[in-house]
């Protein structure tokens, strides 16, 4: 029997966190309709019993009937879900593009500014740290008034900014406005995520949650691709003022938006509880407040994974190594296209694993290419560890936005997911500076004309590992909720508009009425 975070959901059943939350899929249906038969009265479950039951569930075989579709039919959407999709997806990537611009023009920005390029880089870690903000303003408006308009408010005020940003006339200035970008880019990420997954069929969900999450890395090639356009010939000013093109294009884009049948359903139910708000959240504190700690120090132990893998990898492979700042680039594209693999390949396969099993499997393999990512001597074979190491490592985020989806409370999907990912990130963001510290207090035993240079990749080795093993016992004990309808069966919604088209992902019940 499924109580989730030592709570008995049935009482919570008449709640609005009750209804809405929907129905599982086949793996999951009978385990809910006996939680729905329990009696108000029946004991809650302790933390120890839920955690117990979590493993019992992740080491079970996966279901043979549950097999992987074909991903060209997977890919198929009609219109409006690969509209939404698309625009969900360039969302991510114009806040990509705009993060790594601060890092490949940090060089110059410390040249501009003069100062040094450590006090430039701080502007990156007041980012990281302001996000937490973004996502839960962005992410309490969406889910009370809808995604459209606050996407494109979020889009549009990160235009202005990323203008302002060039005319910076000092490093003060710079930090300033780095700063709201922050709280920018911590709310987008929660818009594009609900927007993305409310609309995605259900067999669909785990191939185009890793097409989404890795946006990011395709907003990274970007960044690079414009800083060698366009910094040698035009300066870093014109890097900020070109790159807000992507981010017009998308607002554009957004305006013809449709809101989700899944977020009308939901905010019919709010209105029919008629609560106020704070009561609604305390609500849902109540009944998932393990859930949500879970989902923070995982975001933790996945955002200490990104980071602790990428930030410092470029300066281990010219400092310590003694690679061309060319290599070191090359390198970075080479672990970005792995992580694209990855993302698509192990999201899709999280159909038929399981969110967790597919995470924990990424963990326990990617452990196994920390040897080849940091030892060689030689290009070619570093070259190679980069790119199994974003295999895995972007593998097991590419299950991250629909498992948080899915396990996000219903009323809550653009405030819980946003959330525990950009804390988690907050948690993660001195893991770069850990990473810089420990190497230099621990150099190299030989001397390199004449100082010391620091070991760098032993500590990102004994960092990720360490990482991994964390990762993969947090995915074990924690909760999964894969295939669950954000619809309830029955409960349709009525749109206002006669061109609406059926946003609800595939089932049984609803597949032989789809437009397509």
């Amino acid at each position: 029997m499924s109580r989730i975070d030592g709570i008995n959901e049935e009482a919570i059943a008449e709640t609005p966190l009750g209804r809405g939350e929907g129905r599982y899929s086949s793996e999951k249906q009978q385990q809910h309709s006996l939680v729905e038969s329990t009696p108000p009265s029946a004991p809650r479950m302790s933390v120890k019993q839920a955690v117990y039951e979590h493993i019992g569930e992740f080491f079970k075989k996966p279901d043979p009937r549950n097999k992987p579709g074909n991903p060209k039919k997977l890919l198929k959407l009609n219109g409006h879900q690969a509209y939404t999709f698309t625009v969900a997806f360039l969302g991510w990537v114009v806040d990509a593009i705009d993060f790594f611009c601060v890092s490949l023009s940090a060089t110059e920005l410390a040249t501009a500014f003069g100062k040094e390029t450590s006090k430039v880089t701080s502007a990156i870690t007041v980012t990281l740290m302001l996000r937490p903000i973004g996502a839960l303003i962005f992410g309490v408006i969406a889910d009370r008034f809808g995604r459209r308009i606050p996407l494109m408010a979020n889009l549009f005020l990160f235009t202005i900014i990323e203008l302002a940003t060039g005319f910076s006339p000092n490093l003060a200035t710079f930090i300033g406005l780095r700063a709201v970008y922050g709280i920018l880019m911590g709310g987008e990420w929660g818009l594009g995520n609900s927007l993305a997954m409310e609309v995605i069929p259900i067999k669909s969900r785990g191939l185009f949650s890793g097409i989404l999450q890795e946006g990011y890395a395709v907003g990274n090639l970007l960044a690079a691709m414009l800083y060698q356009l366009i910094v040698p010939h035009l300066g870093w000013r014109a890097l900020y003022w070109i790159s807000i093109i992507p981010a017009v294009i998308t607002i554009i884009l957004a305006y013809f938006l449709k809101e989700s049948d899944v977020w009308k359903h939901t905010r019919q139910a709010q209105k029919a509880a008629a609560k106020p708000f704070y009561i609604t959240v305390a609500d849902m504190l109540k009944a998932h407040w393990l859930r949500c700690i879970h989902a923070v120090i995982l975001m933790a132990g996945m955002n200490f994974l990104s980071h602790g893998s990428q930030d410092l990898y470029p300066t281990f492979l010219k400092t310590q190594l003694g690679f061309t700042p060319r290599q070191a680039t090359i390198g970075t594209v080479v672990g970005n296209l792995g992580a694209i693999v990855g993302g698509m390949f192990f999201g899709y396969m999280s159909e038929y694993l399981g969110r967790r099993r597919t995470i924990a499997i990424c963990t326990i393999i990617g452990a196994c290419f920390i040897p080849l990512w940091i030892l060689p001597k030689k290009f070619g074979p570093l070259l190679a560890g980069a790119f199994f190491m974003q295999v895995f490592v972007q593998g097991a985020w590419g299950v991250i936005p629909v498992y948080l989806s899915e396990i996000s409370p219903s009323q809550f999907r653009a405030t819980f997911p946003g959330l525990a990912y950009q804390l988690g990130n907050l948690i993660s963001a001195s893991a770069s500076q850990i990473e810089a510290t420990m190497g230099e207090k621990n150099p190299l035993s030989e001397l390199r004309n004449g100082k010391q240079v620091p070991d760098y990749g032993r500590v990102q080795g004994i960092l990720i590992g360490i990482i991994y093993c964390c990762v993969l016992i947090l995915v074990i004990v924690g909760k999964e909720e894969k295939g669950k309808d954000f619809i309830p069966e029955g409960k349709d919604v009525v749109d206002q508009d006669d061109d609406s088209v059926d946003e609800r992902p595939y089932t049984s019940d609803n597949a032989a009425s789809d437009p397509k």
